[in-house]
């Protein structure tokens, strides 16, 4: 567990350096608020959400995965499906599982009002940066872990397919929220396969019917063969309306507390 721990944790570290690095010598679009300003609430999310992670899975989703394979619960810890498929298959499988159940689990974030209070403060960043991918209110973190474990126990899911999705998560979340631009033959061809930054920024999109499709956090073919999929909007880019309108981009909403509060506050936004 502690080896697997160390393995994310340097992934997530490199991919976090080098997307931070590109947005800040070629940034797709400009700030409203500084980045000392963003940053420090951003970044403490991702302290807040490991404090409650820890506190509420100490042995942490490999630690499932190993009680649910001594315990023989869930579907791929049954000895005839052991026998029968293939270790690398049975990885591959719960993967995909895994990465269609977050799809879903975001999907619901969206339109279940008090999930949406919830995960309305990730929307609420006046910009996308790297950061935008840490910024996740820790009753969301803790929602999210609680689905995953279900999900493991349920499927009896292997520790390296826990290990390969958790890493791909977390890169392609820093990825997709990170602030640049492909150049559009190259958008083109990546977004047959994966979520790139530009239809992420739709995702983040003020506009209802925008920010309500591209839910996928690393592959377009969930939100393709759920309909969910908007690979274009009337606007530029450039000039896409990023947030909420009922939070103004100020200061004040990007502190700590103000983050931490907001799924309490009394919402003015009826559009979700």
């Amino acid at each position: 567990m502690d080896s697997s721990a160390q393995v994310r944790l340097a992934i997530f570290l490199g991919v976090f350096a080098v997307m931070g690095a590109i947005e800040a010598y070629k940034p797709a679009r400009k700030a409203v608020l500084s980045r000392k300003e963003r940053w420090i609430a951003n970044l403490s999310m991702v302290i807040l959400g490991a404090v409650t992670a820890r506190l509420l899975l100490p042995s942490s989703l490999v630690g499932v995965s190993l009680w649910a394979k001594e315990a023989h619960i869930g579907l791929f810890n049954i000895n005839t499906l052991e026998t029968l498929v293939p270790y690398w298959l049975e990885v591959t499988l719960c993967v995909l599982l895994l990465d269609v159940i977050i799809y879903w689990q975001h999907r619901l974030f969206h339109v279940v009002p008090i999930l949406w209070r919830v995960h309305k403060m990730h929307h609420a960043d006046s910009h996308v940066d790297t950061t935008t991918g840490l910024r996740f209110h820790p009753i969301e973190i803790a929602i999210s872990l609680g689905v995953k474990a279900f999900a493991i126990v349920l499927l009896g899911v292997p520790i390296l397919a826990i290990l390969l999705f958790e890493v791909a998560l977390n890169g392609f979340s820093l990825f997709n929220h990170a602030n640049i631009r492909l150049p559009q033959k190259w958008d083109d061809r990546v977004s047959i396969i994966l979520i790139t930054q530009r239809l992420h920024r739709i995702h983040h999109s003020q506009a209802k019917t925008e920010s309500n499709s591209n839910y996928g956090f690393s592959v377009t073919w969930w939100d393709k063969l759920f309909n969910s999929y908007t690979p274009t909007v009337n606007c530029n880019d450039k000039t896409l309306k990023i947030g909420q309108k009922d939070v103004p981009a100020n200061k004040s909403n990007a502190t700590v507390v103000a983050l931490l509060i907001q799924p309490f506050l009394k919402a003015s936004d009826k559009s979700k």
